[in-house]
């Protein structure tokens, strides 16, 4: 079984311009992805799907493997990224690769993202309970109370979600909720190839702390992951 470690990257990002190739302490969005999955013992190889061609040869110089610039159909704003894995699982197994071999997604969007993250999503899928494994974060809003719905003509608010049996008093009290993280994706190139979507399969999942899950979304996100890489590296303001 061959595990390919993947960074799916595209040139444009309106939030964020050049986002994939912004620098975190010093090092790209795309760098800080790379650089962990090549050094990862269990993935045996790092490709960067793209349709830029700055960012391909970033990946190359990083020592990634990029075999195409991805078609513009799978690139725009509205294209789901589950088209881009698709077609990297069906250039794979064109390539040679087995249905049964892994694909690891590590988002350039999640610098702070450890080794452990990655080990704990490979052993879980490993036990082949899901047909995929994603990270998730301890959520630190919940629709049922602390989120509102807002009517913008009278700007008058009510919970989001009521309650199914009483009021929620607490946050302790409400039913717990995790948010979707970048910081790991796993699944089978056969899995990818056959399913429509990321939650068409069983999906399971490992959690890891908030200040391992942001995601560059932002200008705001990269000045906090500039921060927290720093502290992490002792080069706080202190």
């Amino acid at each position: 079984m061959t595990v390919f470690g993947a960074v799916f990257a595209r040139g444009g990002s309106k939030g964020v311009p050049g986002k994939n190739l912004r620098k975190v302490a010093g090092k790209s969005l795309l760098e800080h992805s790379i650089s962990m999955g090549s050094s990862f013992p269990l993935i045996d190889k790092m490709i960067c799907s793209t349709d830029s061609f700055e960012i391909a040869d970033e990946a190359s110089r990083l020592g990634a493997d990029v075999p195409f610039l991805r078609p513009p159909e799978l690139s725009g704003d509205t294209a789901p990224e589950w088209g881009a894995w698709r077609h990297l699982a069906t250039h794979l197994i064109g390539q040679g690769a087995s249905e049964s071999d892994v694909l690891v997604s590590l988002p350039a969007t999640a610098p702070l993202r450890e080794w452990e993250d990655i080990d704990a999503a490979i052993q879980t899928f490993g036990e082949g309970s899901f047909d995929v494994v994603l990270a998730v974060t301890e959520s630190s809003r919940n629709p049922w109370f602390n989120m509102v719905q807002r009517e913008s003509s009278t700007g008058r608010v009510e919970i989001a979600v009521s309650a199914p049996l009483t009021t929620v008093n607490r946050r302790q009290d409400a039913p717990q909720l995790f948010d979707l993280t970048t910081v790991v994706y796993i699944t089978s190139l056969g899995f990818v190839l056959r399913a429509d979507r990321l939650f068409s399969g069983k999906v399971g999942s490992v959690l890891v702390p908030a200040e391992r899950a942001i995601d560059i979304d932002t200008e705001l996100d990269l000045e906090i992951a500039e921060f927290l890489v720093l502290r992490r590296l002792g080069f706080d303001d202190d």
